[in-house]
């Protein structure tokens, strides 16, 4: 198979309409996908007949190895393919049309480590920015210029394109984070490699982040599940650890993270779980552990 871009798309007891709208929404964007069940209990019945041309293969996990095995694993079958770049995708995600192709420009045009596009939650009354460090200061950089191709730290997992090439010279992602933080780790780590990542502004997705939000101060904030709180504190720290993670990010970062311990201790329900999941987490990573969390 000639393919260029191949997407991989990790699911995990999907919502087969949701899949369903994703696959279609490739077809004439990509030419092959690759689908990574990661251990789900549900049955799925795809007929790859009905996305045609697009050519699809799928590859079925026994359990749920995490984010990251998943994306690897759909990393090497989209080599086997033959494929230059790679599109990873999540289940809860849709791609807009024309998002490859803007991608695709950028990252020729750029000679890019990686490009991802500007989604959109529903949910949410803006569109995240993407973001960078400069300084001790955290930017949140909106698309003031709809053809604007902004560089960033690091771009969230679905919708990013990267180069083949790219992911031979930096390495795949990070299996022991399990999920969270392994979007964020691999794009600083191939800043260190000397790539840039960026944002492009013309490419649209909608995705579903997290659970609804927290709404106070009139405004809206992302909430995730206590046990993913625990992951994204214990792998913030884990990467904090590296010596090769810039110092700026460190500290930027970790303000963040304070924020975030205070506010989701005090309004995201229920409080004390997720207060003690965050702490487990900080907790695990100075101790240094990886992997998925397992109740003692």
């Amino acid at each position: 198979m000639n393919s260029v871009i191949v997407a991989v798309i990790v699911i995990y007891q999907p919502d087969l309409f949701a899949l369903d709208r994703l696959l279609s929404a490739l077809i004439g964007q990509v030419e092959a996908a690759v689908i990574v069940d990661n251990g789900s209990s549900i049955e799925m019945k795809l007929k790859p007949e009905r996305y045609l041309p697009l050519k699809a293969k799928a590859l079925r996990l026994n359990e749920n190895m995490g984010i990251a095995f998943a994306q690897n694993r759909g990393i090497e079958l989209a080599r086997q393919m033959q494929g230059r770049f790679v599109l990873l995708m999540d289940q809860d995600s849709i791609p807009e049309p024309g998002m490859v192709q803007a991608l695709l420009s950028a990252a020729l045009e750029r000679s890019a480590g990686a490009v991802g596009p500007r989604y959109v939650d529903s949910r949410h009354e803006n569109p995240p920015p993407f973001i960078r460090i400069r300084g001790l200061r955290l930017e949140r950089l909106s698309c003031s210029e709809p053809d604007a191709i902004v560089p960033v730290d690091y771009l969230i997992s679905s919708g990013c394109l990267i180069p083949m090439a790219v992911l031979d010279h930096v390495g795949g992602m990070r299996e022991d984070f399990f999920i969270d933080f392994v979007d964020i780790e691999w794009g600083l780590r191939a800043r260190k490699f000397g790539y840039q990542c960026y944002g492009v502004c013309n490419a649209g997705m909608s995705h579903c982040l997290g659970y609804d939000p927290i709404r106070m101060f009139g405004m809206k904030f992302p909430l995730h599940s206590p046990l993913r709180h625990y992951y994204h504190f214990r792998n913030a720290v884990l990467l904090t650890k590296e010596r090769w993670t810039p110092g700026n990010w460190k500290l930027a970062n970790g303000w963040r993270m304070c924020l975030k311990y205070f506010f989701y201790s005090l309004f995201a329900r229920p409080r004390l779980e997720h207060w003690r999941m965050m702490t487990l987490g900080i907790w695990h990573g100075l101790l240094g552990r990886t992997g998925q969390y397992r109740e003692a």
